[in-house]
């Protein structure tokens, strides 16, 4: 399974973003093959939480971990069956958010 986490930069010790449409980054990691990947979020501007729940879909995403999600977000994720988990980890880097979730 693929899980996104949103990110401040492009690296496992980069900052937990708690914004969905503005993060930087999106951390993707594959459950499986424990594979990470990170990928630049290119629309933080207009319509920005839309856009990032449509890159979520294509990437093959079946959850995502931020802080916070739009209403727009919202819908479209709901509509792409994409479970949205929210997280209050400010503080924490990438790395520590995947191995709190890979604990649970």
């Amino acid at each position: 399974m693929k899980l996104a986490i949103t990110s401040s930069g492009n690296n496992l010790q980069s900052s937990f973003d708690m914004r969905f449409g503005r993060a930087a980054w999106f951390c993707v990691y594959d459950t499986e093959t424990k594979y990470t990947e990170f990928i630049q979020n290119e629309n933080t501007n207009g319509g920005a939480g839309t856009k990032a729940a449509e890159k979520m879909a294509q990437l093959g995403v079946s959850q995502i971990f931020s802080g916070d999600f739009g209403p727009k977000a919202k819908t479209m994720l709901e509509r792409f069956r994409i479970q949205m988990i929210i997280l209050n980890e400010k503080k924490k880097t990438i790395q520590e958010v995947v191995n709190k979730i890979m604990e649970e």
